[in-house]
């Protein structure tokens, strides 16, 4: 009887760590992808939606820094009278409520959550898949992709990104990430692939 607990108790511990998993250093491709359960994720929705991990995570990164809790900063008035938050994007993916539901009825996701990684790096991989669809943007341009991430396939059709100077400055950050967690995916992918093997 003993035995049978502590082997509840040692799966119970071992998924509540994958479910809170948080990486150390959100910079690092291959420490966000330790967890080899991310790991295996972000290789499904590469190959489900053809867009590179590293796209993938670059636009991640920007938008939660893989807090799966995160939600846009309260607004006040005066200070001390609080007036809601800008929108209702929350988790990882930094989804809003409608696009997420639409992402649920593409996919029949039923149970998807925004604030699990598995539901949150596909959402991201069905929306850059929609993007090179609907307005011919290279999955692997990652900068555009975020445009029309942060946008809208309507606002990044009518370029409402050009008024918005801090917002290019930004997409070209995605880039730049993305292409360094593209070379640090290349010195670690080996390693990665045994992570997955040896958790099996």
């Amino acid at each position: 009887m003993k035995i049978k607990v502590l082997i509840i108790l040692t799966i119970c511990g071992a998924l509540s760590s994958c479910a809170t998993y948080k990486p150390s250093n959100v910079n690092d491709l291959c420490n966000v992808l330790s967890e080899a359960s991310w790991y295996e994720s972000a290789l499904d929705s590469q190959k489900k939606w053809g867009t590179p991990i590293h796209v993938q995570l670059a636009i991640m990164h920007q938008e939660s820094k893989f807090n799966r809790t995160i939600r846009p900063d309260m607004e006040w008035f005066l200070g001390i009278i609080p007036t809601g938050r800008p929108s209702n994007a929350y988790g990882y993916a930094q989804a809003l409520e409608g696009t997420w539901e639409t992402y649920i009825r593409s996919t029949k996701n039923w149970n998807a959550k925004r604030d699990e990684f598995d539901d949150a790096i596909d959402f991201i991989g069905w929306y850059t898949y929609q993007s090179h669809k609907k307005l011919g943007i290279s999955k692997w341009d990652a900068k555009a992709q975020y445009l029309a991430y942060h946008e809208g396939w309507g606002g990044y059709k009518r370029k409402t990104y050009d008024k918005k100077a801090w917002l290019i400055k930004v997409s070209d950050k995605v880039k730049r990430r993305s292409l360094e967690y593209a070379r640090q995916y290349k010195g670690c992918r080996a390693q990665l692939d045994d992570n997955i093997r040896g958790w099996f």
